[in-house]
C-alpha cells in the first residue's frame, strides 16, 4: 500500500544525538582521541582566559568546530554555522545538545582570535603526536621533510610598488592593472591585500605566486607528522625550517632524514651532520652526497619512503582547503596550517588502529 505523504513534523524527539550516531561512524573514535587531547591543553586554556566575567564560547567545543570544518571540507565559518544549526552529528561531534543555541559567525570568529595568543594549535598537534607516540606508532630514528606552497588569499592586481603614490582605482572592486613588462620583485613590491605573502616560485617554468610556504617534518614508518611550521617564502626557507624541526626532536641518538634535491646544500648537509642526523637527500650533479652515506641500503630506502610525505600535502591542499588559504597573515595562516596538520594526523591515527586490531 502507498504510504501518505505526511508533511506535518513531530513536536518532541526522545531520541538523543548520542543514539542517532553510528556506534561505528568514523567520528567516534577520533572524537575519544580528541577529548584526550583537549584535557591535556587545560592549563593553557586557564592561561588565556579570565578568572571572571562572561563565560565565552568553550575552547574546547570550539576546537572541536574548527576540527569539523576540516574534515569536512567546508570552505567558510558561516557555513560551519549553518551545519552545526540542523546537522546532528555535528552537534553530536562539538558537544551541543539538541535544544542548544548555535553561535553568531561573528562571535565564533573573535572567539577563534584569542587562540592565536596562545600556540593552541602547536600545542594540540603535540598532544596528538603524544598519544600517537604511547600507541607505538611513531619510529623514533627516520624521518622525512618536505615544503609546499600554499597560496595566498591575494591576487596579483594587490601586488603593487612600496615607494609609489597609490592612485585611486578605476573600480575599487575590480581596478585595471596594467603590469606586462614590469619588473616586479618582493623587495620592491608588495601585496596591499596581504603585506606578509611574498611573490615566490619552487621550479624553473612554474609561474610565480604570491604565497606562503608549508613545512612537514614526517616519520616513515606511518607517515604521521611530527612537526609543521609555515614561513614566509624565500630560497632559504624550506632548509632553515628543516634545520628548526629537526632540532626540536627529543631525545639525542642520531636519525635519518630524507629530503628532496631542494635540500641538497653543503652548508645544510654539514649541518645536519652537527646535529647528529644522517642526511638521505636527493643527489644532484654537483651532490653534497658523498658514498658513505649513499652506498648504504638505507639510503636507497629513505629515497623511497620519503614520497609518503606528499599524500599528506595532498590531504592538506584538498580536504583541508589549504591550496588556497582563506585566511591572511603568517601568524592566521600558521595556524590554521597547524592545525589541519593534527587532523590528517587523527584520520591517519584512526585508520592504523582499525589495522592493528
Amino acid at each position: 500500500m502507498r504510504g501518505t505523504d505526511h508533511e506535518q513534523s513531530r513536536m518532541f524527539s526522545y531520541i538523543s544525538a548520542e543514539r542517532r550516531v553510528p556506534k561505528d561512524h568514523p567520528l567516534r573514535p577520533l572524537r575519544v582521541m580528541v577529548d584526550a587531547a583537549l584535557k591535556g591543553l587545560g592549563p593553557r586554556f586557564d592561561a588565556l582566559y579570565a578568572t571572571s566575567g562572561r563565560p565565552s564560547i568553550a575552547p574546547e567545543k570550539l576546537l572541536r568546530a574548527l576540527l569539523l570544518q576540516v574534515l569536512y571540507s567546508v570552505r567558510s565559518e558561516r557555513m560551519l554555522m549553518e551545519q552545526l544549526d540542523y546537522n546532528l552529528l555535528f552537534r553530536w561531534f562539538v558537544g551541543l545538545s539538541m535544544d542548544d543555541a548555535v553561535w553568531d559567525v561573528t562571535v565564533f570568529t573573535k572567539n577563534r582570535e584569542r587562540l592565536l595568543a596562545g600556540e593552541v594549535a602547536q600545542g594540540f598537534v603535540q598532544q596528538v603526536v603524544a598519544q600517537a607516540r604511547a600507541q607505538g606508532l611513531l619510529l623514533a630514528e627516520h624521518f622525512t621533510v618536505d615544503g609546499t606552497l600554499i597560496e595566498a588569499w591575494a591576487g596579483h592586481k594587490s601586488f603593487r610598488p612600496k615607494d609609489r603614490q597609490q592612485i585611486p582605482p578605476d573600480d575599487p572592486g575590480n581596478p585595471s592593472v596594467d603590469f606586462p613588462g614590469e619588473r616586479r620583485s618582493n623587495a620592491t613590491h608588495q601585496s596591499t591585500t596581504d603585506p606578509q605573502a611574498r611573490l615566490y616560485k619552487k621550479a624553473h617554468g612554474q609561474e610565480a605566486k604570491l604565497c606562503y610556504l608549508g613545512h612537514l617534518l614526517m616519520e616513515k614508518r606511518n607517515g604521521l607528522v611530527v612537526n609543521a611550521r609555515l614561513t614566509q617564502a624565500t630560497g632559504r626557507a624550506e632548509r632553515e625550517a628543516a634545520l628548526a624541526m629537526v632540532s626540536a626532536l627529543p631525545g639525542f641518538g642520531r636519525v635519518t632524514l630524507g629530503a628532496d634535491k631542494a635540500y641538497d646544500a653543503k652548508t645544510f648537509v654539514r649541518e645536519l651532520r652537527d646535529h647528529c642526523v644522517t642526511p638521505h637527500v636527493t643527489q644532484k650533479p654537483a651532490t653534497a652526497i658523498d658514498r658513505r652515506t649513499s652506498r648504504h641500503l638505507g639510503y636507497a630506502l629513505s629515497q623511497w619512503r620519503r614520497k609518503r610525505i606528499e599524500e599528506a600535502f595532498g590531504w592538506l591542499k584538498t580536504v583541508a582547503l589549504l591550496r588556497k588559504t582563506r585566511h591572511r597573515g603568517l601568524a592566521r595562516v600558521g595556524w590554521m596550517f597547524t592545525f589541519a596538520v593534527a587532523a590528517y594526523n587523527l584520520v591517519r591515527m584512526r585508520s592504523l588502529m582499525v589495522v592493528t586490531t
